[in-house]
């Protein structure tokens, strides 16, 4: 129905957030209610839910994913793992001047020899000498956005994380969730939102920009989910009970509406390429808490069918005009789904 053109905006540099607010929830919340806009605080998030609404989460958690190091031939690379494939294997972005061969072997942080493995698309597969895990938390850095100007820091390394990342595998954080503390949680529970949690890893695809005019030929980013029967269950007993189901971000409404293909819920893990653009049918969520996204983003495209094509411009351009924080260190928005997914 609409063209990347249509997705693109203009965004004043300074309002891209390039550092986290001192506290979590000291954002503020655009609330997109239909046609209005109210610019309120992230706190107000306790009065617009009610008892018996489910909060799902994202419970990734970032991996220091990047690296920096050299091939055998003095050339220097980065390194960023995508996906961690088994306990020695990743599969991963490596930038050079030219692309290593396979059989070779790339010394990262100049700490340990990986060796590159067979090329899959633009990544390759590295073999690790002694535990992924292990070696990313020992040597690798924290892999902050490519609009963020400056290095991860001790900081970044407690804030581009959620309060309840438990899950290792990602390399971008679930954004939405970076807004919650633990005492805002705990009053949410106070006041009887439900809580449920999924696990969508995100992967160095959600930054990619969409490279086709014609949006039916872009071919979505693949990432792995895996959705618990626990979490089906409390999704089914807040809809039974009248309540909403609230996604905390788009990673995990993309693993709430994967795992519905069917038309209904199901519990279980798989790779997700769901591309959603106007016109989808939400199938589970009722409303979504989101940051602000880049132009031209798959990320612009879930949010207009979300709440719509006209409503998303008029709130950007609201946000912009109000000097509202943009992208992951930025503000976020409260929206609900259209009664009516036809634009």
């Amino acid at each position: 129905m609409h063209a990347l053109s249509d997705y693109d905006f203009d965004l004043p540099p300074q309002l891209i957030a390039q550092t986290p607010l001192p506290q979590r929830g000291a954002s503020r919340l655009l609330h997109v209610d239909g046609e209005r806009l109210i610019d309120r605080h992230f706190g107000d998030l306790a009065d617009l839910l009610d008892s018996g609404d489910l909060l799902v989460f994202n419970d990734t958690r970032v991996l220091k994913a990047r690296f920096f190091g050299v091939k055998a031939t003095g050339g220097k690379v980065e390194v960023l793992v995508e996906r961690v494939l088994d306990d020695r294997t990743v599969l991963a972005q490596v930038r050079a001047s030219k692309s290593p061969l396979p059989g070779g072997a790339i010394r990262l942080a100049d700490a340990f020899d990986a060796q590159v493995g067979e090329r899959a698309g633009e990544f390759f597969t590295l073999r690790f000498p002694a535990d992924v895990f292990e070696l990313l938390e020992a040597y690798g850095s924290l892999p902050l956005p490519p609009y963020i100007e400056h290095a991860a820091d001790a900081f970044d390394e407690t804030r581009y994380q959620t309060v309840y990342a438990r899950e290792p595998g990602a390399v971008a954080a679930p954004t939405a969730g970076l807004h919650f503390d633990q005492p805002f949680l705990q009053r949410l529970r106070e006041r009887g939102v439900q809580t449920a949690f999924v696990t969508l890893h995100v992967g160095a695809g959600t930054f990619q920009p969409v490279r086709v005019e014609n949006l039916a030929e872009h071919q979505m980013h693949s990432e792995w989910y895996t959705i618990s029967q626990a979490t089906v269950d409390a999704v089914q007993a807040a809809k039974a009970a009248g309540g909403k189901v609230v996604a905390v971000g788009t990673t995990s409404l993309r693993a709430l509406e994967s795992a519905s293909q069917s038309g209904v819920l199901q519990a279980g893990s798989a790779d997700t390429r769901l591309f959603i653009t106007p016109g989808y049918r939400f199938k589970t969520i009722d409303r979504l808490i989101t940051n602000f996204h880049l132009p031209k983003s798959t990320l612009l495209m879930l949010v207009s069918a979300v709440a719509g094509y006209d409503t998303i411009r008029a709130a950007y351009a609201h946000a912009i005009a109000q000097q509202y924080r943009f992208f992951s260190y930025g503000d976020a928005m409260l929206l609900t789904v259209r009664s009516s997914a036809d634009d």
